[in-house]
């Protein structure tokens, strides 16, 4: 069942990689120019910014460093806004659109255990996101040596893996509101939803005192801030996104099996 998963998903998955990936590859590449401005892109320029600006964008640090861009440009917003995105594509195309479509319907006619689905289904969503994270990750890596940023692998190994466990999260997310509901515009909107209001508590919650506290609710603070293209890798935390894709995982096969599927 996974290998099926993995086929119906494949083009979807492959334009996807092709399209993070050349957006790391277009800003990426200004880079170099970035660098030789320390008067329009250093602290001194930045810090002119609104504090609430600055704050959605991840403070807006220094933009000529290496780690400093990478983590404002590509780390910070772009790429794991892209990767969730394709992470409830690929949850939504798991459960929630064949059971749209009555196709589901006839899957669990026949002797397959409903449990044994979805952990298939979840799985091919494991492994289609570490095929987009790899590639995308050997993109960067690439990139970052070409055009000499300075920051090294295994920092950007570090960044990269919260991608894939914020994009995996919020997949699995997607996968258990359609594997209780069966439907794609309420997997779509819980998504949305929780990463708007992650994002916001955990960025602009920064300068609110009355929100900061729901930054604990958020997934976007354990994907950013144990600053891993500064710092490393940021255990507890990604220890946390992880621990908590599994009960939503565990979730979703409860739900699924406690269900009449196309009422």
């Amino acid at each position: 069942m996974i290998t099926r998963s993995l086929r119906d998903v494949r083009w979807v998955l492959t334009w996807w990689t092709a399209g993070v990936s050349a957006f790391i590859v277009l800003y990426l590449s200004v880079y170099g120019n970035i660098k030789q401005s320390p008067e329009l892109y250093g602290p001194a320029m930045l810090a002119k910014f609104p504090g609430p600006l600055r704050d959605l964008m991840g403070g807006l640090e220094d933009m000529t460093s290496g780690a400093g861009f990478l983590q404002t440009v590509v780390y910070q917003l772009f790429v794991p806004m892209l990767c969730i995105a394709c992470a409830t594509l690929l949850a939504n195309r798991a459960l929630a659109t064949p059971e749209e479509t009555g196709t589901l319907e006839l899957i669990v006619t026949l002797p397959v255990d409903r449990r044994r689905l979805v952990l298939a289904r979840f799985a091919a969503l494991v492994l289609s996101l570490l095929v987009l994270t790899a590639v995308t990750l050997l993109v960067a890596a690439g990139m970052v040596t070409l055009v000499s940023a300075g920051v090294p692998f295994g920092r950007i190994l570090a960044g990269h893996t919260g991608v894939l466990l914020i994009a995996l999260f919020y997949g699995t997310v997607a996968l258990t509101a359609g594997a209780a509901t069966g439907r794609r515009i309420v997997a779509s909107a819980v998504v949305g939803v929780w990463v708007v209001a992650g994002y916001a508590v955990t960025t602009i919650g920064r300068s609110v005192e009355g929100i900061a506290w729901l930054k604990w609710l958020s997934p976007f603070h354990y994907y950013s801030s144990g600053r891993p293209l500064y710092e490393g890798l940021p255990v507890g935390d990604y220890l946390v996104l992880a621990g908590a894709t599994v009960v939503l995982a565990l979730t979703a096969v409860l739900a699924f099996d406690r269900r009449d599927v196309g009422v």
